[in-house]
């Protein structure tokens, strides 16, 4: 593998280090974020979270999971923009014209294999990393982090604990998730929201029972298809502290 440059971002805020790299896959330019403590030496455990449809590697989401998990657990945390989406954009923007060309490129049902072959690039400079310990690498991604993070999961044993959810077997293109489930074998956390308006419950439960992990579990909360807050939050954090930290 050629060497990446690893190239600091300034004015990152205080007990953080952030970095940025970009790779090539394939032709495609694939713009990657690190979150790590400043100094520290690890092995740290390493999260990768799939950011949401209109989001982008350094939206709200991603940083409301990475400052704690930084900060207060000493994890490394890293992102890459999904297709359409951030730097991979001529030019940048967010919101619904970027959500609805996400749609219109997932129900071609063609995405999913580009976007794996991203991450398992990602991964592969990340896990090479020297504060970066391979063997305790988990995945958050919900609602467009579960439509990729199924496949990722499923594809790449890397990945020791998942938190997913907020995605349906209902959206047009999404056999693929069915068919992935059962690869699936690390413990993972499944959320839904009890006000969802844009999945079925019917068809987020059949995501839930195809998932083969031996130690899995679905937990609803209030709410409509918005970013965790509160304790759903919390119990993202909880969860992937636990597992990563026993890894």
């Amino acid at each position: 593998m050629a060497k990446t440059e690893l190239i600091d971002v300034p004015d990152a805020a205080p007990g953080l280090r952030i970095r940025e790299f970009r790779l090539q896959v394939e032709g495609r330019t694939v713009p990657v974020r690190l979150w790590t403590p400043p100094g520290a030496m690890g092995p740290m455990p390493l999260v990768l979270v799939g950011h949401g449809g209109s989001g982008h590697k350094d939206s709200q989401l991603v940083r409301d999971i990475a400052w704690p998990l930084v900060r207060t657990h000493g994890f490394a945390v890293a992102a890459i923009d999904g297709p359409v989406h951030g730097a991979r954009r001529a030019a940048f923007s967010d919101g619904p014209d970027v959500r609805q060309e996400f749609r219109d490129l997932w129900a071609t049902g063609t995405s999913i294999p580009g976007m794996v072959a991203d991450w398992r690039a990602a991964m592969d400079v990340l896990c090479a990393l020297p504060e970066i310990d391979a063997s305790a690498v988990g995945w958050y991604g919900i609602s467009m982090g579960t439509a990729y993070g199924i496949p990722l999961a499923a594809a790449d044993r890397r990945i020791r604990a998942a938190v997913l959810g907020m995605w349906g077997s209902c959206r047009p293109a999404s056999e693929q998730l069915v068919t992935d489930g059962p690869k699936i074998r690390c413990p993972v956390l499944f959320q839904t929201k009890a006000g969802e308006t844009l999945f079925t419950v019917a068809g987020q439960q059949d995501i839930y029972d195809h998932l083969a992990s031996p130690r899995k579990e679905h937990r609803v909360y209030p709410g409509g298809h918005t970013d965790p807050k509160d304790e759903q939050l919390a119990d993202i954090e909880a969860f992937l502290v636990r597992e990563l930290s026993a890894a």
